[in-house]
């Protein structure tokens, strides 16, 4: 049975890979942060040496979406920034054999052609709104790919989804990304009978969201053919939605029917985000729920499980 370390196994991403994993998939070693601080090299690079796992999955992360990057730009890099370095450089002190980092499409520049390729990646300039995440996921990514280049016996690698959402996401509104929060939005404007919700924007800006159970499945089965699985590799769906559709389809399964009103002087981020999966496809592997059927599942854990 090969040890897994799993960095966030509390996070959205952490949780539906140890549930997806099961029983007989290997051991998950998944310290909490009280347990173990990824900020704290040495109490790493310990832990690491102690329990001695077979691979390391990197997906502890301190996330948000625009107003979270906005308000906290220094936390969303240092943090970031030393996580990914402790662990990387913690999992090459003690010869941890192979390691999965998860990027993001944030690597990529703002002005890049959609669909995004790996090989943009530091092309060109970062979207200001998340710019700090965007660096330190970067810097990690590469970290990875000179380790590699130093050392062929270390094999890390690194996968870049698309936006994620779905159970055990953050529905709060300070911390919550789109879809989590269109979900509370509009579920708050039926409980409370309102006849409106507001949108950031005009809506027509394109984003593209994986159900995090799907992109726990490409984890898993990357673990299963980690030497097939390319140095640095996108996970999405290879098409994209507006932020109007995301709202009118949150709507329609939740069973809210009032309106939608735009506020133009809020920021929005970049206009399109769409990741190429040429290299993805090539791999053999590929996301396989709707956007409906992901935002019921997310939804029916946001009333039993966020809400109780």
């Amino acid at each position: 049975m090969q040890r897994i370390l799993l960095t966030g196994g509390g996070g959205m991403v952490g949780r539906n890979i140890v549930e997806r994993a099961g029983a007989g998939r290997g051991i998950f070693l998944t310290p909490t942060s009280r347990e173990l601080d990824l900020c704290d090299y040495a109490k790493v690079e310990a832990y690491m040496a102690e329990h001695r796992p077979d691979v390391v999955i990197h997906a502890a992360g301190l996330v948000g979406g625009i107003q979270a990057n906005i308000a906290a730009p220094v936390d969303f890099l240092v943090k970031n920034l030393d996580m990914g370095r402790n662990v990387v450089m913690a999992a090459k002190a003690v010869g941890v054999p192979r390691l999965l980092n998860l990027g993001s499409s944030c690597m990529y520049p703002r002005n890049a052609a959609n669909p995004l390729l790996e090989e943009m990646v530091l092309q060109g300039e970062l979207e200001p709104t998340n710019e700090g995440y965007a660096i330190a996921k970067i810097v990690t990514a590469r970290l990875c790919q000179y380790v590699r280049r130093e050392d062929s016996r270390l094999d890390y690698k690194t996968l870049i989804p698309c936006n994620l959402y779905g159970r055990f996401d953050k529905f709060a509104p300070q911390n919550s990304h789109l879809i989590p929060a269109i979900i509370h939005k509009v579920h708050t404007a039926k409980v409370s009978e309102q006849d409106s919700v507001e949108i950031w924007g005009d809506g027509t800006a394109r984003r593209e969201f994986m159900y995090s159970g799907d992109f726990a499945d490409a984890v898993l089965h990357a673990l299963d053919d980690f030497e097939g699985l390319p140095e640095m590799t996108n996970i999405g769906l290879g098409h994209d939605f507006s932020i109007n559709e995301y709202y009118e389809i949150a709507a329609r399964v939740i069973g809210w029917q009032g309106k939608f009103e735009h506020d133009l002087s809020k920021p929005v981020g970049m206009k399109q985000k769409l990741v190429s999966i040429e290299r993805q496809t090539t791999w053999g592997w590929q996301a396989k729920s709707s956007l409906e059927d992901g935002i019921a599942k997310t939804y029916d854990y946001y009333l039993k499980d966020y809400l109780g």
